[in-house]
């Protein structure tokens, strides 16, 4: 199976885990959003162990090796480097990014999450690999951060060189605002890890994002023919 590009051109969907249901894993979440189409997993739990995560990493590593999906750890950088894993993913208040990158080396993947278009200017700076905008809009998962709105994807947009991904809030409803704004990739929580069908919200949202890009490249395409 041919793994994704690291330079993230060809990412869509970037699925972020969540505590699985009772009656749910992490293995069975996982392969569920691979087989839906997920170019990214990205695991985040601060509940396990070190101990813990090392091995569900390393599961988690195999499913998304078979699947042709990035794997991504959120925040332990230990234990992605331990687990050998796609890359690892921090926030604003973990270790900084060139830390990160002079840990991990160049062939790891380095991403920042980012609330404003200093913090991304500086991520990219230090070494990110890609970065995240959000959150977009009102959500459980970030409680302590106000919505950013669709207009700072916009300045990513026009002062970000580095890939971003949407975040923050999005679901099939509004997924189509984040993409015409100008995203052309987004992370997912709660629409896809906590859905009933993953598989299915998984192959929903990718085809919703997919529509979305080719809406915006019609209406792109019709601006230049009708200066």
């Amino acid at each position: 199976m041919r793994k994704r590009l690291n330079d993230f051109s060809d990412v869509h969907l970037y699925v972020v885990t969540q505590t699985p249901r009772p009656g749910q894993s992490y293995v069975a979440m996982v392969t569920a959003a691979c087989a839906g189409g997920a170019d990214v997993i990205q695991l985040r739990d601060k509940s396990l162990s070190a101990r813990e995560l090392f091995r569900l990493a390393k599961d988690l590593q195999a499913i998304c090796d078979r699947t042709g999906t990035l794997f991504i750890l959120n925040d332990r950088v230990d234990v992605a480097l331990a687990a050998d894993v796609d890359g690892v993913h921090v926030g604003q208040e973990d270790l900084p990014v060139r830390v990160v990158r002079e840990m991990m080396g160049h062939k790891k993947l380095i991403g920042c999450s980012t609330h404003s278009t200093a913090q991304a200017l500086a991520a990219v700076g230090d070494g990110a690999d890609y970065i995240s905008c959000g959150p977009l809009f009102a959500t459980p998962t970030k409680p302590d951060y106000s919505p950013v709105g669709l207009a700072l994807v916009k300045e990513y947009r026009q002062l970000v060189r580095t890939p971003f991904v949407a975040i923050g809030g999005i679901d099939a409803t509004n997924v189509a605002q984040a993409i015409a704004a100008g995203a052309d990739r987004v992370a997912v929580v709660r629409a896809i890890a906590g859905a009933p069908d993953v598989e299915k919200a998984a192959r929903t949202m990718k085809d919703l994002i997919l529509k979305a890009k080719e809406d915006r490249q019609a209406v792109v395409g019709s601006r230049r023919s009708n200066p």
